[in-house]
């Protein structure tokens, strides 16, 4: 799932990024309402945590465009704006919840969680899967032929990528920007390393096997007939 970040403190920004990564997240942070409201609009992200007071444009006017245009992403403010008619402003204009600055990162998550989960009713699965192979996004569980399996949070990431895509050839270098948030290095074996270290964990214990390599392109996530 796609986290969108407008954040200009620095070190907030960084926190909330690199907290909601190691949760699983694919997160991104504009530090600017310029160019928070451009990636609100094009980015196709599931959930948006907006800061109020930002450079350019504010958290208020980004929310107005945002919901102007129909987007019903939902939006959660986070802000040091305590006041009550900030955060009655916030849920009138269209916000999905309000946290208030200085906050606890678990009261934040389980809050991105619940969001998530009302976002995606009725709209998109919860549960990804191939075979006997599933990915339940809301608990962040994986089980093979019933039985589960535990990951790390770039592991799930990079199964859930796989998932969503499944069938697809998928280049290392969009596995790098998609789940590693980084540029492509060549030098690097980091995707070959993780790649081998899923597939020790879903694919080699059982049948049939569902990650394959496609020389000199990337991986793909299928079922392929024997021969």
């Amino acid at each position: 799932m796609k986290v969108l970040i407008v954040e200009d403190e620095a070190k907030t920004g960084d926190y909330l990024r690199q907290g909601l990564g190691e949760a699983g997240y694919n997160t991104d942070l504009a530090r600017t309402g310029i160019d928070g409201l451009h990636l609100a609009l094009t980015g196709g992200y599931d959930l948006l945590i907006l800061d109020v007071m930002l450079p350019g444009l504010d958290g208020w006017q980004i929310l107005e465009t945002v919901r102007r245009g129909g987007t019903d992403i939902p939006v959660l403010f986070l802000t040091a704006r305590d006041q009550v008619e900030d955060r009655v402003k916030g849920l009138e204009l269209g916000a999905d919840d309000y946290l208030v600055k200085p906050f606890a990162f678990a009261e934040l998550l389980a809050r991105v969680r619940t969001l998530l989960r009302r976002g995606r009713s009725g709209t998109e699965p919860t549960v990804l899967g191939i075979a006997d192979l599933e990915l339940d996004l809301l608990r962040r569980r994986v089980s093979r032929a019933g039985r589960r399996i535990d990951l790390t949070a770039k592991e799930f990431g990079l199964l859930e990528l796989l998932l969503r895509r499944q069938g697809e050839v998928l280049p290392r270098s969009l596995i790098a920007s998609q789940v590693w948030d980084m540029n492509f290095d060549s030098d690097t074996n980091v995707i070959e390393v993780a790649v081998r270290r899923l597939r020790a964990k879903v694919d080699d214990p059982f049948e049939p096997k569902l990650i394959h390599t496609v020389r000199g392109m990337g991986y793909v996530l299928e079922i392929r007939e024997e021969h």
